[in-house]
């Protein structure tokens, strides 16, 4: 029997304990509907969602004509191109185009960026309320330091940022099949700067994470110019998306939960323990991509078929009770903290030393240059994009001054003016 949940409802995205609570009571692996997707099979247990994203064999990224499971026959070539990049690819193919973003990154030396990180965090928030208060968290600052960070990384340029923002913002506003549509035109815009930004680099070289793969291109490494831009596209929007709404979501945790703040504010070199369960709590990345099931199989006891699709709910594998002790709570000193958020096997995140950072530099940047940082509404009014599996604060309105009080919501509507105003 198909179960039936509202993948974009505020209550799904307010209380995700709850909805997955009710669907683990319906088995380890569960059939419903998925938005845009269609009907799937999603996993609800941690052991689960391993099985499937370990076994690449099985649970394959691709149909049987090679094509990415997911896209459709009337999309541009440009979606195609973007779209072919290592999430969406199974063995050789991932194994081929990892090795060299591998070599990219180790060139780059991830972690000793963490100085660099630090200081535009400190800038960032230095100017959150440059425009005025109260100031949206999310457009003003947790969406700004990734696709600052992940531009210097890659080499782009900083007058450039405007446009990664309007982007970001475009993709993260896919909720239906307008929007869809809508993102089309983004897609097509994205794809013609980023070839022309490998182009410049192969004729002038550069700095960054652009030039190395230009460097790893003429050294012989098995790419072509399609899945270089691929490559780059996934570095710039995955880099910088899920980072944005893992920030955004772990202040809001912190503004609405003074003990828990008080704590981390005790003893900032907590906060590397603090991202590991917000990780694992905000699970800003809710579900995988679509795998197809190649044969007959039995998942944690629930047969599927062949030709079947299944999605791993990586929030429902971080909020599994066979694996985490009282996992609807947040528990910032949380010991082990086994959560997947990062995935497991071939396709693990890339970006986790970054995404990690980030976080750290920010969240540490954030409270203390505004010790009495506060919401500018009550908890209750804040609302989630209708995203379907990215979990995602639309805005998050805060004030300098704003620490123990509460805005009623006879002021929600002159806060929204500010917000247009300030943004």
């Amino acid at each position: 029997m198909s179960v039936r949940l509202d993948f974009t409802s505020e209550a799904f995205f307010r209380d995700p304990p709850k909805a997955i609570a009710t669907l683990r009571r319906s088995g380890p692996v569960v059939a419903t509907r998925f938005p845009l997707i269609g009907d799937v099979w999603i996993t609800t247990t941690h052991d689960a969602t391993a099985q499937v994203l370990k076994d690449g064999a099985t649970f394959t990224l691709r149909k049987e004509d090679g094509d990415v499971a997911g896209l459709r026959w009337w999309m541009p070539r440009y979606v195609r191109t973007i779209a072919n990049n290592m999430l969406t690819m199974d063995e050789p193919d991932h194994t081929r185009l990892r090795s060299i973003v591998d070599e990219a990154f180790r060139r780059r030396a991830i972690v000793a960026m963490e100085p660099r990180i630090r200081v535009i965090a400190d800038g960032l928030a230095d100017e959150l309320f440059a425009n005025g208060s109260p100031a949206d968290l999310v457009q003003r600052y947790a969406r700004i330091l990734p696709l600052a960070v992940i531009s210097e990384l890659l080499g782009l340029p900083l007058a450039d940022r405007p446009r990664f923002i309007a982007w970001a913002n475009e993709m993260s506003s896919l909720t239906n099949v307008v929007s869809f549509f809508r993102l089309l035109f983004a897609f097509r815009k994205m794809r013609t700067y980023l070839e022309r930004q490998l182009q410049i680099a192969r004729e002038r070289g550069g700095e960054g994470l652009i030039a190395e793969l230009i460097q790893v291109e003429r050294e012989g490494g098995q790419i072509t110019p399609d899945e270089m831009v691929s490559m780059v596209f996934l570095l710039l929007a995955a880099g910088s998306e899920t980072t944005t709404h893992l920030i955004s979501g772990a202040a809001y945790e912190l503004l609405r939960s003074p003990d828990l703040r008080d704590w981390l504010e005790q003893d900032w070199s907590r906060i590397g323990l603090a991202v590991e369960e917000f990780l694992r709590f905000v699970s800003p990345v809710q579900f995988s991509k679509p795998r197809y099931v190649r044969r007959d199989v039995e998942v944690d006891g629930v047969r599927l078929k062949k030709g079947d699709r299944v999605m791993v709910m990586l929030a429902a594998a971080n909020m599994d009770p066979a694996v985490h002790d009282r996992p609807e709570s947040l528990d910032l000193e949380r010991k082990p903290n086994r959560h997947i958020s990062f995935g497991t096997g071939i396709h693990f995140c890339l970006g986790h030393q970054l995404a990690r950072i980030e976080a750290a530099c920010a969240l540490e940047a954030l409270f203390v240059r505004w010790p009495r940082l506060g919401l500018a509404v009550d908890p209750a009014e804040v609302r989630w994009r209708k995203r379907p599996g990215l979990r995602a604060i639309a805005k998050l309105p805060v004030t300098a001054e704003g620490r123990g009080t509460r805005t009623s919501a006879r002021n929600e509507a002159s806060i929204d003016r500010s917000l247009t105003a300030a943004n």
